[in-house]
């Protein structure tokens, strides 16, 4: 079967790639690019663990086809980080012990940092939202919530 070649940017660099037409992003960004942190847990769309941002939506890229991305601006969790250190959240997800075995993790920080680039200032209730389409089965998301809310500034426990 012939490829298609798509031409997008993820994190921030240039991409030019000949998939399959049928590939998803996720194959696309673990298998071709060897960006190996965006996890794929259901495979259809239900557990949020293959979260990545495109053009400043968190998605599954489980359920998007790689072809689709085509001119478009994909962050997985391998650009969250900044040239001098951790990002924020990936801060305040270590100190609030936000982590367990880790697996959920990745999609749990783009949803958060999705939710904070829209609203600066969420309340607890909007963060829970925000992060309602990514399972978790280690930590009880409270420890996830109170990090989001120290980044947001409104973290209540000093």
């Amino acid at each position: 079967m012939e490829k298609i070649v798509v031409k997008f940017t993820v994190n921030n660099k240039k991409i030019e790639v000949a998939v399959k037409p049928y590939a998803r992003l996720i194959d696309l960004l673990r298998e071709d690019l060897g960006l190996t942190g965006t996890k794929e847990g259901c495979g259809i769309g239900e557990c949020g663990a293959c979260t990545v941002i495109i053009d400043g939506e968190n998605v599954n890229s489980c359920l998007v086809l790689a072809g689709s991305v085509e001119g478009k601006s994909v962050l997985t969790i391998e650009g969250l980080a900044r040239e001098d250190g951790l990002h924020p959240l990936q801060e305040a997800f270590i100190k609030h012990s936000a982590i367990q075995c880790g697996f959920c993790t990745p999609g749990l920080l783009l949803s958060a940092k999705v939710c904070l680039d829209k609203n600066p200032n969420p309340s607890r209730e909007d963060i829970k939202i925000a992060i309602s389409g990514n399972l978790c089965r280690c930590t009880g998301y409270e420890q996830v919530v109170d990090a989001i809310e120290e980044v947001a500034g409104k973290s209540k426990k000093g």
